[in-house]
């Protein structure tokens, strides 16, 4: 969808896209000084590939202050959480075993999955339980091939922060199986309405020794482009992720560890990009449930919402014959001129994904024409 928007808005179409994975704000000023500072120092070499001393101490420190006690020899700087998250699997997963995802998920979980030679085992979950995995179906899952079950709380896509009654039932089912959890909190400080997010290993610390934790600068500091995520975990996991990530890529780019420093240590505050994106949130819902034919759930976390629009599916006529979610959004795009994600991408059909980073003002106007276009007379 982003392409075919791209291609629209470069034959001098207004496009207004709702599809964004990362923040519209730009990265804090301090944070990019710390940069120019690491360049005009010559800090321009190889480091250690798991990462500079100071910046684990530095997420060491951030998860202390969360409750959780890892050491810096239990942490690794990886490219962006998806390194990260990608390091976990192929460190625990055998080509032929199963990793449990409960779905809708994040489009990447699934293909990392196969390309560890590993096979992703989808797990429905509901909008009746707030889009939080039912641990009775984690449970039915389970073989004598799974070797790990992925959580992602606050969710992508769709904005669910898993509760702890949740994640203790699946901490139930991995020390009972001895299954790995690996858990991409990308978007931790993004949550809303007083909602706390939950790390696992800090609801139920007996299941520490099987959490692998992914994590990255990205969303809470608006530093996408820079590419710096940590994995924390089990030492003898974590030295082997070391090993292999030596072999990969080497460390993370030299300046952008700098910048993350940056970011933790002097505590940028990041709550005025909270704050909007909460006005945002909640704009947006309403606006969707306004349309005939959506019904918007508000999303705890994250920036994303995720409408189930099944009744327009099913209105085939007035829709110009469209029966899936992928075909909504390409009819959108085409006659109202607004990107978005359909729900299929995420394996989660019969819904559109919505992002709301970005700007009131797109917001506003990318509803209103799909508004306009969805209820325009037959």
């Amino acid at each position: 969808m982003e392409e075919r928007a791209k291609a629209l808005a470069a034959r001098g179409i207004d496009i207004i896209s709702l599809v964004g994975g990362e923040p519209d704000f730009d990265t804090p000023e301090a944070v990019k000084d710390a940069a120019v500072r690491a360049l005009r120092e010559g800090f321009t070499k190889y480091t250690s590939s798991a990462g500079i001393p100071e910046l684990r101490e530095a997420i060491e420190a951030k998860l202390r202050a969360q409750g959780l006690d890892y050491s810096s020899d239990e942490i690794v700087v990886t490219n962006g959480a998806k390194q990260a998250l990608f390091n976990a699997i192929a460190a625990v997963c055998e080509p032929g075993d199963e990793i449990i995802i409960p779905s809708p998920c994040w489009v990447s979980f699934t293909e990392q999955i196969k390309l560890a030679g590993g096979t992703p085992m989808l797990v429905p979950v509901s909008e009746a339980t707030q889009f939080a995995p039912d641990p009775e179906r984690v449970v039915a899952a389970v073989t004598p091939r799974t070797r790990a079950i992925v959580l992602n709380s606050p969710n992508n896509p769709t904005g669910a922060v898993y509760p702890r009654d949740v994640l203790s039932a699946i901490a139930d089912v991995a020390l009972r199986h001895n299954l790995y959890l690996i858990v991409d909190e990308v978007y931790e400080a993004l949550t809303y309405d007083g909602t706390a997010h939950l790390s696992v290993p800090l609801v139920r610390p007996d299941v520490r020794p099987l959490t692998l934790l992914a994590n990255s600068m990205s969303k809470t500091f608006a530093m996408t482009g820079w590419r710096v995520g940590s994995l924390a975990g089990p030492r003898d996991v974590i030295e082997g992720i070391d090993r292999l990530q030596g072999h990969v890529t080497g460390n993370v780019n030299s300046i952008a560890q700098r910048a993350a420093l940056c970011a933790l240590r002097e505590h940028v505050d990041y709550s005025a990009m909270l704050r909007e994106y909460d006005a945002r949130r909640r704009y947006m819902v309403a606006a969707l449930n306004r349309i005939s034919g959506v019904t918007c759930p508000m999303p705890q976390g994250a920036f994303y919402a995720f409408p189930d629009v099944t009744a327009l599916l099913a209105d085939k006529s007035q829709r110009g014959g469209v029966r899936d979610s992928m075909a909504l959004a390409e009819h959108w795009l085409n006659t109202a001129h607004v990107a978005v994600v359909p729900g299929d991408a995420f394996f989660g059909p019969g819904h559109i994904r919505f992002s709301y980073a970005a700007s009131m003002a797109k917001i506003e106007e990318g509803i209103a024409r799909i508004k306009q276009v969805t209820e325009q007379p037959r």
